[in-house]
């Protein structure tokens, strides 16, 4: 971390956060994820949870107690977090079919992705000799696209959004000894997705054996996640309000600004698409929440905020600068709490969310730099 850190307030321009909050969400409760989750990732080849690193520039520079970021760069052999859901909804699916009674034989497994999930999902294909076919968006760098080609899978580039290629992405699934494997839900799709979902839990189980193992016995006082269709935010809710008593963080949720769909939908009071535009944080750059997430956004989040590529991009660097490898999504989360807690009207957003100078602050960096490679020179 540099010594003398510009502050994030005096390079933003003078125009309202895109910002909102949510008085009584820490309130709001809700039924965990399965319990066994977590061993079935603790089962397989190359499992190991990834690291939770404390850096106290951080939180000298935000006027907090500790800062964590949990660290996704490596998570079973690949470089973003989806790895999780993707093993354990195509575990989910694999044995729904085999008690049903299914032809015995290898399955198509298909989605969309804006990178991290159609690689995770491809690499689970090839790991148990299924087939797969991952539909690519507009504005997916080269390099994501041919790793997911790497993992043998089938890929379709397509000209239009992420929202386009999840639609050809169902089409294609209707065909025979197919399934779709996609990571957002809509209406009369949401058992896979609720399979997604629950494989993230393990994360959150992991946050909290390692906050234990550094004194934060009573857990964060806030949980910073990345937001596209919100599939994470929703693990990350479910966890922390699942539980009937004791300490409840503050949730906030992070997007970018060229495609806040979930901002705009707290904002509205209910879920909308919004047309997305071009953004570094490819992997964010979703228009529409998923079904199945949106009533645990809506009732358990604190507060939510957008943030542009720019400050993305001078996160990312500070994080390389402390030693943590982290994509323009991951590092969406450090510029969303710098935004959040600086600048005009900090003061109220910092009291909203519950935080004082001795407050614990997790930060979910949920790619690594080579999930989504950038130009860091292109805002």
């Amino acid at each position: 971390m540099p010594e003398t850190p510009v502050s994030p307030s005096a390079t933003r321009p003078l125009r309202p956060l895109p910002w909102f909050a949510h008085s009584t969400a820490r309130t709001w409760r809700c039924e965990p994820a399965p319990a066994d989750v977590r061993a079935f990732h603790a089962a397989l080849p190359g499992y190991a949870p990834t690291p939770l690193t404390e850096l106290p520039a951080l939180a000298g520079e935000l006027r907090l107690g500790r800062v964590f970021v949990k660290d996704e760069s490596d998570r079973l052999g690949l470089p973003a977090f989806k790895a999780l859901g993707a093993s354990w909804s195509v575990h989910r699916i694999l044995a729904e079919r085999a008690a049903s009674g299914a032809e015995p034989g290898p399955v198509t497994l298909v989605t969309a992705t804006d990178g991290n999930h159609g690689r995770a999902v491809a690499r689970t294909a090839r790991l148990l000799g299924q087939h797969a076919h991952v539909f690519v968006p507009h504005g997916v760098h080269p390099q994501a696209v041919a790793a997911i080609g790497a993992e043998k899978a089938k890929v379709t580039a397509v000209m239009g959004p992420y929202d386009e290629a999840v639609r050809l992405a169902a089409e294609a699934a209707a065909a025979p000894d197919a399934v779709l494997v996609q990571d957002t839900a809509w209406a009369g799709y949401e058992q896979i997705p609720g399979w997604i979902v629950e494989g993230y839990s393990t994360l959150c189980a992991e946050i909290d054996e390692q906050l234990t193992d550094h004194g934060g016995i009573e857990g964060p006082d806030l949980v910073a996640v990345p937001v596209g269709v919100g599939s994470l935010a929703q693990a990350v809710v479910t966890h922390y309000r699942s539980r009937p008593s004791g300490h409840a963080p503050a949730l906030l949720a992070v997007e970018p600004e060229a495609a806040a769909c979930v901002l705009e939908s707290l904002t509205l009071g209910e879920p909308v698409s919004v047309t997305t535009g071009e953004t570094t944080m490819a992997g964010l750059n979703c228009g529409t929440p998923s079904s199945i997430a949106w009533p645990f956004l809506r009732d358990g989040l604190d507060a939510a905020v957008a943030v542009d590529d720019a400050a993305s991009t001078r996160a990312a660097v500070d994080l390389a600068g402390a030693g943590i490898s982290s994509g323009p999504c991951g590092a969406a989360t450090l510029a969303g709490l710098r935004a959040a807690l600086t600048g005009a009207g900090a003061e109220e957003r910092r009291r909203s969310l519950g935080l004082g100078p001795a407050s614990v602050v997790v930060l979910l960096s949920t790619e690594g730099t080579d999930a989504n490679p950038h130009d860091p020179t292109d805002h």
